[in-house]
């Protein structure tokens, strides 16, 4: 029988990454090199996320798929055979390339794997910002002209970001984090990104790190213009406050909930999801597991666990994420 699952973190080191993971979160990051990324929830390939607690402990992600796939999944869909969605944190500590994920219509023929994503900021210092989309009336051609003069990150639309602020990255958005925020990451499990401008720098081997600007180009929707952040409006209950992310369909939902000290909660089973906590203290408890998660911690919820319910410790915040499931 499966239960809810928590696994140990993959840690990325990236030119733009930092040390934030183990400040705010208590992430154990190797040496002290820049860590980018914190792969949470992971199947890819030499990358599948190892289960941490329970009696499965030390079995991957890999291994589940192949061994419990329908009670994992429920009605949920593999992609290429793997678990659906790819969950991360990141640290940025500077900026990251300008780039872009390609649409499903053309990813096959780019050689790559279709990428919609959503952030949730986390933490975010004074100047915080992202670009996503483009400037209203940004052409190709001007584009293409900003990208020969080194000046096309002037084409993108440039955003200041607080915590709790959240935006839908569909597969075709140019986009990129500015320095100063730490970010929950929800995506379909593909590791394919174009980049198209990386700021003239140099990689963490002292040479410049490749750009993808024929496939950027292929992939850019050129008429994404200057998208919001999620809308900020919650709905309330008596003990909850909640709001929708993302609805991406053929790929996820995600969306926010903030319990009050000492409420509980029974979710809705309808298949398998993801907890991400951002603030506070919870306890998630099921038939055979009561499982207590803290501000940087994950848990993969199987569809087959039939009832959840979750208690908060404290006044918490957390994202839900599911597969889009037909």
């Amino acid at each position: 029988m499966l239960y809810p699952f928590t696994f140990q973190s993959i840690f990325k080191e990236r030119v733009w990454g930092g040390r934030r993971l183990a400040e705010l979160y208590s992430k154990a990051l190797p040496g002290g090199a820049p860590i980018g990324e914190s792969w949470e929830i992971s199947d890819r390939p030499g990358d599948a996320s190892v289960i941490a607690n329970g009696h499965l402990a030390g079995r991957d992600l890999r291994w589940l798929m192949e061994q419990h796939r329908d009670e994992l999944l429920g009605s949920a869909k593999p992609v290429n055979g793997r678990f659906p969605l790819l969950v991360k944190l990141l640290d940025a500590q500077d900026k990251l390339s300008l780039q872009v994920h390609p649409p499903a219509d053309r990813a096959t023929q780019l050689g790559g794997e279709p990428k919609t994503e959503a952030w949730y900021v986390g933490a975010a210092g004074p100047d915080a910002e992202i670009f996503v989309g483009l400037r209203t009336g940004t052409t190709r051609a001007e584009f293409e002209r900003r990208l020969h003069d080194g000046s096309v990150a002037e084409c993108f639309h440039r955003l200041r970001v607080n915590r709790g602020d959240a935006m839908f990255l569909p597969s075709g958005r140019v986009h990129a984090l500015g320095a100063g925020s730490v970010i929950f990451e929800v995506q379909q499990n593909s590791d394919t990104t174009y980049r198209v401008f990386d700021w003239n720098r140099l990689g963490l081997d002292n040479k410049p790190r490749e750009l993808h600007v024929e496939q950027a180009l292929a992939s850019i929707a050129f008429d994404d213009f200057e998208p919001a952040l999620a809308s900020a409006h919650f709905t309330e209950t008596l003990t909850e406050r909640s709001r929708v992310l993302a609805e991406a369909p053929g790929a996820f939902r995600m969306s926010e909930h903030r319990l009050r000290l000492g409420a509980s909660t029974i979710l809705d089973r309808a298949g398998l999801f993801i907890l991400g906590i951002v603030e506070g203290e919870i306890v998630l408890r099921s038939a055979n597991t009561e499982l207590p998660l803290t501000a940087g911690q994950f848990a993969l919820v199987p569809a087959s666990v039939e009832r959840v319910e979750l208690r908060a410790k404290t006044e918490v915040t957390f994202l839900h994420a599911a597969p889009w499931a037909t």
